[in-house]
């Protein structure tokens, strides 16, 4: 075992906490939901990115490069200032999303570099411009701009011309669970001296304004200096101490709301939370406490750095008051040993031949989904009603936004798309990000599965709650996936098998698989729906406002994701019978759902198989009976593949095969186009909704280049409705489809996200592993032309490793050393202190492969890190 192995040992089985202090901090707390009271729903309004600076958080913190222990109780992060920016930069900045042409996105360039499960080593990189940051210039610009041009983006502006910047490298290690050292190392990249104010900043989350109901107040905690030295001491957290290395001064004030500036109303205390922004970027002085105390502190460093030098500040924040020397020569001995178990560990994960450049693109993908792990904390029922001391929400906040979900109750750290845009949990992501995060942490993964079948999560109709904008929109059940992969996962990785989690989230599934039932099946048809299903504005409408004029859409998406949730629940209950023969009555139940509806997917004139054009189309029902075929090749269409799996032979299953063979004998008009038998097959049995021959159709139109195969992934819709658009008229309206391979120019959805084109990677992921089950049933005699009309003919496992490798290769350099990630940004194609650091984007161009959407989004597209690992697995 790795040294950090032994570390997740200890984790897991000997209690020790490792896992304790984390990247818990987010980027970006500001204009949240659970941060908005406001009467029009509008919480980028309501809590600017203006009035982070002034205002306490009610539910979170926020900073940059920031750590905080798990229940954010303490927090510590840098902020920094040049001398010539309007405000200390203690946050992330971006537009928010009336602000954007786009919307919301992220301006700045942040790097998730490296990371362990324990958090026993993380390294961040941050580039901060040596001049006035060009705060009105982004905003300005980009709302000039129409959405049908780029975006304005911070290279844009010049800010960086001449390098005239500051490398920010800040590196943790740990040397016991709360004994963190921390390394703030600062390059001048520009030909100029420039001069720098460094702030490593320690703060309480404030929880003391807001007491918990059941009691009278809250005990406030406190920092202090004592000996040089910050003391941090909270009534649940114990005493900390932060030791900074030669600080010019120590500055302290409260994190608390800043009334007078934000509310014209008078405040507690002269020190409030921007007391250190107007200390240093204002030169007020009496903005600080001179007592040195409060709940909010910096060790303030100063710098002139000359061109092309470095300096380094070192800080520990530890619980043993008993140092003498906190940075002697142990300090720089701790730092080499982690930087070598981080080798050591990633080492052990992928010991394959890969190119560096392919193990650097899996290791900052596997960084960056460790860094994007978040606190997130946000009680429903006390944000509908209102805290203590403080004015009351609208009346009608109490029939709003996630008012049936008063049970909700987080206080929880959760793998979040990113730290920026995506500061919340998104229930269908969190099952991609699981299985990858199963490569090196597979006990997070199960728990982050479990997580949110919690009863302070599920609804008790058994909804998994979707997202925080709308708790009860919906997304695809894919946690019975996500929970057998992480489960057949760490089988393979480390040797074990835990049922006990297999059942565990088995049980709380059925739940939810039948609220899906009871809810999504309009007519009791076994055809599904469920609005936009995470397509986002994929459709011709916008899906989750439901379908206008009281038509009826009957989804191919919403029907197939119900057929792959019965096969995976039928895998989890068979993989349960091995041990406990009573799951078998479960698995006979599911897999009749499952034959229920494949049935009804693929029954002639009422099924949505489109014979005529060989591919799944949804069907539009009108109010006075009229059925409209939606005919776009898109996504959409592709996902009945997903509903595949292949069962081995002699499997001892007796209750099961009775049932089983009862269809056989008794509905075959029910199976026969859905389970196959071929006697190349060795026996095997294939339960599916699309047979060989619809799986050859669809395939033609997805490794068609000219429709949905892109050099870089499957488009997310068909190339050729560029110049020929689906078009929709209803009672005088006209709802239109096209192929927009970047950023979206439909207002739809909000207008900032794209499945209108763009490469998306967990639908992309869900086909690669669809095609290795029909091979494994179909072997090495079926094969398809690959690209379409290419003349070149694949199993479906290699078709299977070219999508794989089209994906991977949108980070890869080329033989320009180029990486079509980084699509026409010369700085970040040829610069060495840019172009090996990578962002893992939200989605990417349809066409060129281009990064697009969130940038720092590693969330689902941190899949390219499972995807190298199977690569390196098949070599």
């Amino acid at each position: 075992m790795t040294e950090e192995e032994k570390r997740l040992e200890e984790a897991l089985h000997k209690q020790i906490p490792w896992r304790k202090w984390g990247p818990y901090l987010s980027e970006r707390q500001w204009g949240t939901v659970r941060e908005d009271y406001s009467e029009n729903e509008q919480p980028w309004d309501y809590f600017t990115h203006d009035a982070a600076r002034s205002r306490a958080y009610r539910w979170g913190e926020d900073g940059i490069a920031g750590i905080s222990d798990e229940k954010q109780q303490l927090c510590f992060a840098i902020a920094l200032w040049n001398g010539k920016d309007p405000y200390l930069k203690e946050r992330l900045f971006g537009l928010t999303g009336d602000e954007g042409n786009h919307g919301e996105d992220v301006k700045e360039y942040y790097f998730y570099l490296d990371n362990l499960p324990t958090h026993a080593y993380m390294k961040y990189l941050y580039k901060y411009p040596h001049n006035a940051y060009p705060y009105s210039d982004l905003v300005e610009v980009n709302q000039k701009r129409t959405r049908k041009e780029f975006e304005y983006e911070l290279l844009d502006t010049g800010i960086f011309n001449e390098n005239r910047y500051f490398d920010v490298f800040v590196e943790y290690a740990k040397a016991s669970p709360d004994d963190i050292l921390i390394q703030i190392t600062v390059a001048n990249r520009g030909p100029d001296p420039a001069f720098l104010h460094l702030l490593p900043t320690l703060w309480f989350r404030n929880t003391w304004t807001w007491p918990e109901p059941s009691s009278k107040k809250s005990i406030k905690p406190k920092l202090s200096l004592q000996d040089g030295s910050a003391i941090a001491s909270h009534p649940f957290l114990g005493h900390y101490f932060l030791h900074a290395e030669h600080p010019k001064e120590w500055l302290f004030t409260e994190n608390e709301t800043n009334q007078e500036r934000l509310f014209s109303s008078p405040n507690d205390s002269p020190y409030v939370k921007d007391g250190i922004h107007e200390y240093i970027a204002k030169g007020n002085r009496r903005a600080v406490n001179p007592n040195l105390a409060g709940t909010k502190c910096a060790s303030h460093h100063l710098f002139q750095i000359l061109p092309g030098k470095t300096e380094t500040v070192r800080l520990r924040l530890t619980q043993n008051g008993n140092l003498e020397n906190p940075f002697d020569a142990t300090f720089e001995a701790v730092f080499n040993a982690r930087k070598k178990e981080t080798d050591a560990f990633y080492q052990r994960i992928a010991p394959f031949k890969l190119s560096e450049d392919m193990r650097s693109v899996q290791r900052q993908a596997f960084a960056g989904m460790l860094w994007n792990k978040q606190f997130y904390h946000y009680n429903v029922n006390r944000w509908l009603n209102g805290d203590p001391r403080e004015p009351a929400p609208p009346e009608d906040r109490k029939q709003g936004r996630n008012s049936h979900w008063k049970m909700f109750d987080a206080a929880d750290i959760f793998s979040m798309p990113d730290k920026w845009e995506y500061p919340w949990f998104a229930a269908w992501d969190l099952a991609f990000h699981a299985v990858t995060l199963a490569l090196i942490d597979p006990d997070f993964s199960k728990h982050q599965l479990l997580l949110l079948t919690k009863e302070w999560y599920m609804h008790p109709n058994g909804q998994i709650p979707a997202y925080e904008w709308d708790f009860g929109d919906v997304n695809p059940p894919v946690h019975a996936w996500a929970a057998y992969r992480i489960y057949r996962t760490e089988e393979k990785m480390y040797g074990r098998k835990d049922t006990v989690f297999l059942e565990k989230i088995f049980q709380k599934l059925i739940l939810n698989f039948t609220w899906w039932v009871n809810k999504k099946d309009k007519g009791n048809r076994n055809i599904f729906e469920g609005g936009f299903l995470g397509l986002d504005n994929i459709g011709v409408f916008d899906r989750s406002k439901g379908v206008p004029h009281g038509a009826l859409l009957s989804q191919v998406d919403g029907t197939s994701w119900m057929g792959m949730y019965c096969l995976n629940l039928l895998q989890i209950a068979l993989e349960l019978a091995i041990e406990n023969s009573i799951y078998e009555d479960m698995a006979t139940k599911f897999f009749e759902h499952f034959v229920f509806i494949a049935n009804a997917m693929n029954e002639l004139g009422e099924g949505l198989w489109d014979e005529k054009d060989g591919f799944y189309h949804g069907i539009l029902t009108l109010a006075n009976g009229q059925q409209i075929e939606m005919t776009p090749a898109t996504l959409v269409g592709i996902t009945p593949l997903f509903v595949v799996d292949a069962s081995e032979p002699n499997h001892p299953f007796p209750y099961f095969d009775q049932k089983f063979q009862w269809f056989v004998d008794h509905r075959p008009e029910l199976i026969q186009n859905i389970i196959y038998q071929e006697k190349s097959a060795k026996e095997r049995l294939l339960f599916s909704f699309a047979s060989p021959e619809k799986l050859r159709r669809v395939l033609e139109k997805i490794l068609d280049e000219s429709q949905l195969l892109s050099p870089f992934g499957i488009r997310s819709v068909s190339k050729k409705l560029g110049e020929h658009p689906f078009t929709l008229r209803m009672d005088g309206e006209e709802y239109t489809l096209n192929y927009e391979p970047a950023e979206s120019t439909t207002a739809l959805y909000g207008g900032n996200s794209n499945w209108r084109g763009p490469v998306w990677f967990p639908l992309n992921y869900l086909l690669i592993e669809s095609l290795k089950k029909y091979h494994f049933y179909l072997g090495d005699s079926f094969k398809i032309e690959c690209p379409h009309g290419s003349g070149r003919f694949m199993t479906l496992q290699d078709v299977s490793k070219d999508l794989s490798q089209r994906l991977i290769q949108i980070f890869l350099k080329d033989e320009n050393g180029r990486r079509p990630v980084y699509g026409g940004i010369i700085k970040f194609q040829t610069d060495s202190h840019w172009r090996d650091y990578l962002l893992f984007h939200e989605y990417f161009h349809g066409d060129n492969g281009a990064g697009l959407g969130a940038s720092n989004q590693t969330g689902w597209t941190g899949l390219v890190a499972k995807l190298i690992q199977e690569y390196g697995e098949g070599q």
